[in-house]
């Protein structure tokens, strides 16, 4: 995995995730709260499991397939969207402060 997660599978995957030390790669605090759903989607989806009660399968609904996009839109906003503008911006600053004889940004 590109951002160095890398597991056997995806519960480990998403371990790592949440476990990470790093503030700058740590995710924020609306995306860690979600993104184990993912783990909850997966199962439903990957593995037939019944509702104890009606013994029925669980299948995954139309709003928690959305709210999995949604998680999945936020990690590559924060892993690639995110991090590219803040380059952007601060190329543009530190050109400016070049030109007026200041040294980069830190």
């Amino acid at each position: 995995m590109e951002q160095g997660y890398a597991g056997p599978n995806l519960a480990t995957q998403l371990d790592a995730v949440l476990n990470e030390q790093d503030a700058r790669k740590a995710l924020p605090n609306d995306l860690h709260t979600t993104v184990d759903a993912i783990r909850g989607f997966g199962n439903f989806s990957a593995h037939p499991i019944t509702d104890q009660t009606t013994l029925q399968v669980i299948d995954v609904e139309d709003e928690e397939a959305e709210w999995c996009l949604e998680i999945v839109a936020g990690l590559f906003d924060h892993y690639y969207v995110r991090p590219a503008a803040a380059l952007k911006r601060k190329a543009k600053l530190d050109a400016k402060l070049q030109a007026a004889g200041k040294p980069p940004s830190k």
